[in-house]
């Protein structure tokens, strides 16, 4: 080699890359030549010959370059005398001159020739020394398409360099691999979802792997202030579906890495990465890790993305778990009920279910659900009692972020998560004017905006609505819209009380002894004759809830293998039934409360509200104690 080609090498071998750098192969000559500005081989001069100058990244070209960006055969520089053309090779990532990729061109001095990651200055004169910093220096950008990163090319013929720092870039990319698709950290999120937790972790580990100084994950629609200092760069990321590295002008400028992560055919973020420090600019290598990176990446994020799908799915099941959905009886008027709701399921037809509380009007609307063509879609039920106008608003018609104080994101409403399936509005009669009109719009357009927000969002649902209240009294008095309640209206189904129906007193019973034993891993075998008899004859008041609540309190407290007359609760037990006779403890029970009572209407001259007062209870528990104790007869004569 010539003194010139030492030169070279020596220079190159000074900065410390020569066991892992580029191999450098160059032939004699003087001018014109190359002077690296950009890239691996930095302030290097590089003679151009006569003839033909090969460059690419196999060892036979006169100069090889080890980039990944470099196709084997690149480009090929033609020297005549002092004219030199540059021929690009159909390589894949193109030959830039000034900026601009060429297939053949004429170089003219002090062109900038782009190969990779490395940038030339072309000069003729011999004694021109390397190109002065023009002002401002010149901005560049690269492009590389995902999927076209070396490390994940499907092309079984792509060789990496045997480098140090590819043998790096290998075992970062298996401890990313590893670390993105490990979701022990990801389950049981309650503050934040499964993608948050991974943009969270994807930040560090990118700050990790690159010499950044700053990184975002942006995701397009969100954070609007929060967004990159670049937004040309990431539009274009988004917007062109490609990672881009881009090297402001001049040693200020910003180096930056953005890279789009593609799930399901749309960007759901870009990654992007900045740095300021003149001494740790991107490279090439930067944008070939990155682009794998954001491969790897957007499959996490797919994942994270159904895996809170799925909880919040999970959450929704279990919940629907906890109730029972099938209706428990013997009577006609629950068979007569059955074959109402098996008419009227398949319909498509809004369906109003009456009844007092307790008598199981959920499990209606959960039937009429399970039997209709929209049984795989969800059942979405709400109270509309249980909570404030404000709050109901944004329950069920969702927010925009930033509506109300306190909306930091987006919520969809329970009119819009049920889409495809059914709502069921419980205690429908007490909603406000306000909320009445907005719910007939639902059911009249079919059609719903968030609050806070100005998109019509369209609704595919079927609305089920309950109350214990008579709607067409509200209607008349003005409480109730007339519109909304012939909306509604469309069909009504009665759920029977309990004391209407009181042969399913008893298989309710056992159904729900059974129930309870099981959950609180107790042996129950059935109901004590006694048991039954008070059963049987209470008037359930409360309906299915109240004997659902009796037979709970029993199960948990009882200590046979049977519901005991003792376990059920006093006030059930307070009237005795012919079948059941009184113990002895009892009989002492009942004449001690007949003594008090009689004492004290003798003290306060039969005044009902006074004998009420001296023994401590209210009028009305007064009065049902005096007709189960039938302490009537004996008042009477007392009175004379």
């Amino acid at each position: 080699m010539s003194e010139s080609i030492d030169f070279c090498r020596e220079a190159f071998d000074e900065r410390g890359d020569g066991a892992d750098g580029n191999l450098l192969k160059l032939k004699t000559g003087v001018e014109p030549r190359l002077f690296a500005v950009r890239g691996p081989l930095k302030g290097l001069v590089i003679p151009l010959p006569q003839g033909e100058y090969w460059v690419g990244r196999q060892p036979t070209n006169d100069l090889q370059l080890e980039d990944n960006a470099v196709s084997r055969r690149h480009c090929l520089f033609i020297r005549s005398g002092d004219t030199c053309i540059l021929k690009d090779l159909a390589s894949r990532n193109g030959t830039f001159v000034t900026g601009t990729p060429v297939t053949e061109q004429q170089l003219e001095p002090g062109d900038e020739i782009g190969i990779g990651g490395s940038v030339f200055c072309y000069l003729v004169d011999p004694s021109a020394g390397p190109p002065p910093e023009k002002p401002g220096g010149v901005s560049s950008t690269r492009e590389l398409r995902l999927g076209e990163s070396l490390y994940l090319s499907p092309d079984e013929h792509t060789i990496l360099p045997p480098s140090a720092r590819a043998l790096h870039d290998l075992r970062t990319l298996l401890r990313v691999s590893t670390l993105l698709h490990s979701f022990r950290g990801l389950h049981d999120t309650k503050s934040a979802s499964a993608a948050e937790i991974l943009r969270s972790h994807l930040t560090s580990l990118l700050l990790d792997l690159i010499p950044a100084s700053h990184a975002v994950i942006h995701i397009p629609g969100a954070n609007p202030g929060e967004g990159p200092s670049n937004a040309a760069v990431l539009e274009r990321t988004i917007g062109e579906r490609v990672v881009i590295w881009h090297e402001g002008a001049g040693n200020n400028g910003l180096s930056i890495l953005a890279a789009p992560l593609i799930v399901r055919d749309e960007v759901a973020a870009v990654v992007y990465l900045e740095s300021l420090d003149a001494e740790h600019r991107f490279d090439e290598g930067h944008l070939q890790l990155l682009t794998a990176v954001a491969g790897m990446a957007a499959v996490a994020w797919e994942n994270a993305t159904i895996l809170g799908w799925l909880q919040e799915e999970n959450e929704r099941l279990q919940s629907e778990l906890k109730i029972e959905h099938g209706m428990v009886g013997v009577s006609d008027k629950l068979r007569d009920l059955e074959r109402q709701i098996a008419k009227v399921a398949p319909s498509n037809s809004n369906v109003l279910i009456l009844g007092e509380s307790g008598t199981g009007k959920e499990l209606i609307a959960r039937a009429l659900h399970r039997n209709s063509l929209r049984a795989a879609g969800p059942f979405v039920a709400i109270n509309c009692a249980a909570l404030t106008e404000t709050l109901l608003e944004s329950e069920l018609f969702g927010h925009e972020r930033g509506a109300f104080t306190g909306a930091i994101t987006q919520k969809k409403g329970k009119l819009e998560v049920a889409e495809g399936g059914t709502v069921f509005l419980d205690e429908i009669g007490e909603l406000s004017p306000l909320l009445q009109a907005k719910l007939l719009r639902v059911l009249q357009e079919r059609e719903m905006e968030r609050v806070g927000g100005t998109k019509t969002i369209p609704l595919n649902i079927r609305v089920l609505a309950a109350t214990n209240r008579d709607l067409g009294q509200a209607v008349q008095k003005g409480d109730f819209r007339r519109d909304l309640f012939y909306r509604l209206n469309v069909v009504s189904l009665k759920a029977p009380a309990l004391r209407d129906r009181p042969e399913d007193t008893l298989p309710l019973a056992e159904h729900f002894a059974k129930k309870y034993a099981a959950e609180c891993g107790r042996r129950i075998v059935g109901l004590a004759p006694e048991a039954r008899a008070y059963l049987q004859s209470y008037s359930w008041p409360g309906n299915v809830r109240e004997l659902e609540n009796a037979i709970e309190r029993a199960v948990v407290l009882g200590s046979a293998e049977m519901v005991l007359a003792e376990d059920l609760p006093e006030h059930i037990r307070e009237s005795r039934p012919a079948a059941v006779s009184a113990s002895m403890y009892e009989e002492a029970v009942e004449a001690a409360k007949r003594q008090v009572v009689l004492q004290a209407f003798d003290r306060v001259d039969h005044d009902h509200e006074a004998a009420a007062k001296i023994l401590g209870l209210h009028p009305n528990y007064l009065h049902k104690l005096i007709r189960t104790m039938n302490l009537k007869p004996a008042l009477k004569r007392a009175r004379r």
